[in-house]
C-alpha cells in the first residue's frame, strides 16, 4: 500500500522588500509580458530579479526557455541564493521534464524552504518540491502570465496567499458538485496530461492516497483527457484519494461533454467531487496550496485550510 499524502513543509510569507527571483524552467517568455510582470510585482513592494536565461530561445528548439542545463541552472541558483526569498516562474509551456533530473536536490534541500509559484506544465516541479524537497508550494499566476498581468482577482488572490495568507484560508469557488459531500486531506495535482506523463517517474508520487486531488487542463479534446484519467485509474493513482477538485478546461470540448467525463472517470471514486473551481488555465484563477491539510465542500464549492498556506 502506498504511503498517504501528508502536509508539508510550508514556506515564510513575504514581507515587503523580498526579493523574488523569477525563472523560465519551460517554455519562452515574451519580453513585454515579463516586464510588465515585473512592475506589478514593484507595485507589491517586492524586489524582482530575472535569473540570467529568462529570456533565451532554444536554438533548436524554440518551444524551449533555452537549454536545459541553462534552465536548471537558473533554478537552481535561484534557490540556493539565501538573499532571495521566493522564486516565481514566468511561463509554463513545455520543458520542465527536460530539466528536472538536472537539478541538484541535495543543495536545493540544504538552502531551506522557499516560495515557489507557478501552474500549468510546472506542475512537473510542483510533484518534485513535494517528493524531494518536502515542501508545499502554490499553484497559481505566473510572472509573465497574461492572466496574472491582466487580471486583478488572479492578482489579488495571489497577493493576499503571499502576503497575508491567514486572510485566504478559505478559498471560495463558484463551483458546484458533481458527488456531494465533504472530505478532509492535504491538497496536490496540477495539470492532468502533466499528472499522467510523470507516472512512474522518480520525483511523482505513486498515488494520491490521503490527497484533495487539483485537477485541470487546457486545449484537450475530450478523448484525451478520457485517456489521461483512464492511465491514472489504471496506474491505480486515484486510490485512496479523498476528493476531488476540478479547475478550468479553458479551449477543450464544450463543458457539458467534459462533464459528463468526469462523473463518468471519477463518479464511481466514491469521494466529493467539485466541479468549476476557478484555478488553472482561466482568467481570474484563485491560487492553490499544494502540501496543506484542508476541508473539501463540494456542495458549497470550498475549500477550507487547516492553517495558512504560509506560515
Amino acid at each position: 500500500m502506498n504511503d498517504p499524502v501528508r502536509p508539508l513543509v510550508r514556506p515564510f510569507r513575504l514581507a515587503p522588500g523580498a526579493r523574488v527571483a523569477v525563472v523560465a524552467p519551460s517554455g519562452p517568455v515574451s519580453e513585454e509580458r515579463l516586464q510588465a510582470g515585473l512592475d506589478m510585482l514593484r507595485g507589491w513592494d517586492l524586489d524582482p530579479v530575472v535569473a540570467p536565461h529568462v529570456l533565451d530561445r532554444h536554438g533548436e528548439f524554440d518551444y524551449l526557455a533555452g537549454t536545459d542545463t541553462d534552465r536548471a541552472a537558473d533554478l537552481q541558483t535561484a534557490w540556493c541564493d539565501p538573499s532571495v526569498d521566493a522564486v516565481l516562474c514566468a511561463r509554463g509551456g513545455y520543458g520542465a521534464q527536460r530539466m528536472v533530473d538536472l537539478l541538484d536536490w541535495e543543495a536545493m534541500r540544504a538552502a531551506g524552504p522557499k516560495v515557489f509559484v507557478g501552474f500549468s506544465d510546472i506542475t512537473v516541479l510542483h510533484e518534485a518540491f513535494a517528493t524531494r524537497l518536502g515542501l508545499a508550494t502554490l499553484y497559481g499566476p505566473m510572472a509573465a502570465g497574461i492572466d496574472f498581468i491582466k487580471n486583478g482577482r488572479a492578482q489579488e488572490h495571489l497577493k493576499a496567499t503571499l502576503f497575508e495568507p491567514e486572510s485566504v484560508r478559505t478559498i471560495t469557488s463558484t463551483g458546484s458538485a458533481l458527488v456531494p459531500g465533504r472530505a478532509r486531506g492535504v491538497t496536490l495535482g496540477g495539470c492532468l496530461c502533466l499528472l499522467a506523463a510523470e507516472a512512474g517517474t522518480p520525483h511523482a508520487r505513486n498515488s494520491a492516497r490521503g490527497g484533495l486531488l487539483c485537477l485541470e487542463d487546457v486545449g484537450e479534446e475530450t478523448y484525451r483527457l478520457d485517456r489521461y484519467l483512464t492511465q491514472l485509474l489504471r496506474a491505480r493513482a486515484f486510490d485512496g484519494v479523498r476528493g476531488v477538485l476540478l479547475g478550468s478546461w479553458l479551449e477543450c470540448e464544450p463543458y457539458e461533454r467534459v462533464r459528463a467525463l468526469f462523473m463518468d472517470r471519477l463518479g464511481g471514486l466514491g469521494v466529493p467531487v467539485v466541479a468549476e473551481f476557478g484555478f488553472g488555465h482561466c482568467a481570474g484563477a484563485l491560487t492553490i496550496p499544494f502540501g496543506v491539510g484542508a476541508e473539501l465542500d463540494a456542495d458549497a464549492g470550498e475549500l477550507t485550510l487547516d492553517e495558512s498556506a504560509l506560515r
